[in-house]
């Protein structure tokens, strides 16, 4: 898929592309860019030796007119695309990404990313919030972000539920969805309707702990590591591809509480850095996993 996306009328522009590795695309990218005005002020490239799939990030400055940089760089690109046959996008560095969070009752997710949000610490824009439980309404009040509560009790009302989520998704031009610890299980069709745009955070134990109290079920076994893993939704129940991990080593004198209060750090932690490389054009996607280009 070759995208570009809205945007400003920014100097600085990232580049993703993907294909089938093979000599001379680095040169011929690089060419792309000299010969449109530009000039590279980042670069990073993977060669998958599973897929054999070339992957790259660029970082380009229009370093003259850059009101027209796009439409000159569109054209020198295209003949380089066409010939690797390659998948790409072109965006503008800093480019709040639109983004739909979903909530349950958990608040320190939501929390995060809309501190940074505000702070200016992570480039997104949240036109609302949609969630199951009221929870996260006095939240979402401080931060300024609309929310709506829609229960969800019985299939139908779960239906009704994805149904707006789809509509807002069209409604707001949404490009992120984010399952800010939304306690749901997603439907084949909404995976399949989301599918590459949709993130979720989970608690991550060795071993794995399931049900409704995992964080007494790790303290009763004697955890020794806590963690959380943010990966892409697939209709595979917590197996879509992994964008980011991290623990936090504990011992036998964590209580209960202690340890739910590490997790959800971690957990914070690790899905505002998912959410961050999604939104600057960092995540490419290498078949089951993900190349990340930090």
């Amino acid at each position: 898929m070759n995208t570009i996306a809205p945007h400003t009328t920014d100097t600085q522009w990232v580049l993703t592309l993907s294909c089938v590795d093979g000599p001379g695309i680095v040169h011929a990218i690089s060419g792309a860019v000299v010969a449109a005005g530009g000039n590279i002020a980042e670069s990073q490239q993977f060669a998958s030796a599973d897929t054999g799939r070339f992957f790259m990030r660029l970082q380009v400055e229009a370093v003259a007119q850059p009101e027209t940089f796009e439409s000159r760089f569109t054209l020198a690109l295209t003949p380089v695309t066409e010939r690797y046959q390659m998948s790409w996008r072109l965006d503008t560095v800093d480019r709040p990404v639109r983004t739909l969070i979903l909530a349950s009752t958990a608040t320190h997710c939501v929390n995060d990313l809309l501190y940074r949000r505000r702070g200016g610490q992570l480039p997104i824009e949240v036109p609302l919030i949609l969630s199951n439980h009221e929870t996260v309404r006095d939240i979402a009040e401080f931060y300024d972000v609309p929310f709506e509560h829609r229960a969800i009790a019985n299939p139908a009302e779960r239906d009704a539920f994805e149904a707006r989520v789809l509509e807002a998704v069209e409604e707001h031009d949404i490009e992120l969805v984010v399952l800010a610890r939304y306690m749901q299980i997603l439907s084949p069709a909404l995976c399949a309707a989301l599918e590459g745009r949709a993130i979720n955070i989970h608690h991550s134990f060795l071993p794995g702990f399931k049900g409704a109290n995992p964080y007494k079920q790790a303290h009763q076994r004697g955890v020794k590591l806590i963690g959380a893993t943010a990966h892409f939704v697939t209709t595979d129940l917590d197996e879509g591809p992994i964008i980011e991990q991290d623990v936090v080593r504990v011992d036998h004198s964590y209580s209960p509480r202690e340890l739910v209060q590490l997790g959800q750090d971690e957990e914070a932690r690790v899905l505002r850095r998912a959410v961050n490389w999604f939104a600057e054009n960092r995540i490419l996607a290498d078949g089951a996993r993900t190349i990340i280009f930090r």
